[in-house]
């Protein structure tokens, strides 16, 4: 198979088949207007020069263009980095220079947010609007386009799998890392998705998650893979999403834990007919019981949930059937993953015993320019994010605790080293730690616990707007506790596990 193009095979095979529905404008383009569409956009980026493995951003709402770009990014061996379209500022410029990007495309609702981090962005690179608005210096997506042939460029990459990426994920350190896939994920791990979670041709899928985060892309390129429909919702809505699997019989969607709360949420206030759904799968970060028991009481037992990461691919599945009967679990183990469950001496934990979770497979990504960040995850050849967990007697995984301090919130990445900065340049604040704590909407919600200067005052809605204006609004704390000192070692080393432990009291979970 590595010599063919699927969205070829597709085109030729189903050239009239809808390849995707936009839900807003109802847009529908077929597999063979794709097909041309990508080999323009492929001539697009060859012809302002990009080689082989040079790397192109897009920050992007959910679109028809950004699907073109992708697979015409891979038709000629480029490497597509999706840009979290909440970052701002320096954070945006961090990504386009760290990553190297010589292509830089935004939609009409972001080009002025990478307008405005130009100046921080070093070195040479071409600025493409998608959309209407286009700043001075930005070339024409459309134009660019209509100038472009539609036939197959001459050095078509046909490695048969979905091109290289590069996602950016946070960790505990100030800045988030690239987990670059040189070669992206290779037919064999998209044969074994597909198979695990049953898909097939003829699904309707709806991706309605933010294009950015790794398994909302993975999950709509699969079903492109397979020649099945896409149904794109630019950004998610509970009611337009159920309104889109009414209306276009959708059978598969995935998305983050708190999205499927307002999911259920909505189905309850205005129940619509889902019964085509037979596939909502979830990952990201951890469901709640009381959620998944909702779930499935207005869906029925079409619950799938996975545990991975961009990092290491997906770990393991935890199966409808599954979903009530193994409250807490992340399910059990993907054929082909080798995982290890490690305590603090360096040895494989017992049953019931919690250890960090480590893994090796064929998915592992590497650090872009970091190789000691792949390095300090990377130990004989297993992968490690940080989580901690226990395995039971039926070999089902349960996650527990979470070694780094990174918080997930609604299945966002939050380093607190970042939003601890910027508190600490707040001149009312002498110290400053930010932890996860419990929260039934968004799993975890973001809470700062200040210590401040003696004799100086701040209110708590004061340090969220002052976070409010220099971060991504995911990031700023949701709340603000004020304290007489934070626990800190002999050498000064903040004890964040003592500032977590009173929040997390009494709860099952650590995550």
């Amino acid at each position: 198979m590595a010599d063919i193009d699927f969205l070829s095979v597709h085109a030729e095979g189903s050239p009239d088949k809808p390849a995707l529905i936009h839900g807003g404008s109802n847009e529908v383009v077929d597999f063979s207007t794709l097909d041309r569409r990508a080999n323009r956009a492929a001539h697009v980026f060859s012809g302002l020069g990009c080689e082989p493995e040079d790397r192109a951003a897009i920050m992007s709402f959910n679109s028809i263009a950004g699907f073109e770009i992708s697979n015409g990014l891979r038709r000629v061996s480029l490497v597509a980095v999706p840009v979290n379209y909440r970052l701002r500022g320096s954070e945006v410029a961090y990504v386009l220079n760290d990553s190297g990007a010589r292509i830089v495309c935004a939609d009409s609702d972001h080009v002025d947010i990478v307008d405005a981090a130009r100046p921080d962005v070093t070195g040479e690179r071409h600025y493409i609007a998608t959309g209407d608005r286009r700043p001075d210096g930005w070339l024409s997506y459309a134009e660019l386009m209509d100038a472009a042939p539609d036939h197959a460029p001459e050095a078509r990459n046909t490695s048969g799998g979905l091109g290289a990426t590069m996602i950016y994920t946070s960790g505990t350190t100030g800045h988030p890392k690239g987990a670059w896939r040189p070669n992206g994920v290779n037919i064999e791990n998209i044969l074994q998705v597909v198979s695990i979670f049953e898909l097939n041709q003829s699904d309707v899928h709806l991706m309605c998650g933010p294009g950015y985060h790794s398994a909302v892309s993975f999950f709509a390129a699969l079903h492109q893979v397979l020649g099945a429909t896409n149904v794109i919702q630019p950004k998610f809505d509970a009611e337009g999403a159920l309104d889109l699997i009414e209306r276009h019989r959708v059978t598969t969607t995935f998305m983050a834990p708190t999205l499927l709360k307002r999911l259920v949420d909505a189905q309850e206030r205005k129940p619509r007919d889902t019964s085509s759904l037979r596939a909502l799968i979830l990952g990201a970060a951890p469901c709640p019981h009381a959620v998944k028991v909702r779930a499935e009481a207005v869906f029925g037992q079409v619950l799938w949930e996975f545990y991975g990461a961009t990092e290491t691919g997906i770990n393991t599945v935890l199966r409808p059937e599954d979903q009530l009967r193994k409250p807490g679990s992340c399910g059990t183990a993907v054929p082909g993953q080798e995982i290890r469950l490690v305590g603090p001496d360096g040895h494989e934990v017992g049953v019931g015993e919690p250890g960090e979770f480590m893994v090796s497979n064929t998915w592992l990504a590497q650090y872009y320019n970091r190789p000691d960040a792949t390095a300090s995850s990377l130990h004989d050849g297993f992968f490690s994010v940080g989580d901690v967990a226990y395995r039971d007697d039926e070999g089902y995984y349960f996650i527990c605790d979470r070694q780094v301090d990174m918080v997930i919130s609604g299945g966002m990445n939050v380093y607190p080293a970042e939003v601890e900065a910027v508190l600490h340049a707040h001149p009312a604040v002498m110290d400053a730690a930010v932890i996860g704590v419990p929260d039934d909407q968004w799993g975890e919600s973001v809470k700062a616990v200040v210590q401040l200067r003696q004799g100086v005052s701040a209110s708590a809605d004061e340090l969220i707007a002052f976070c409010d204006e220099r971060l991504a609004g995911y990031k700023k704390p949701r709340s603000v506790d004020f304290v007489e000192e934070l626990p800190r070692d002999a050498a000064g080393k903040l004890l964040k596990r003592k500032v977590r432990e009173p929040y997390w009291a009494g709860m099952s979970r650590r995550v």
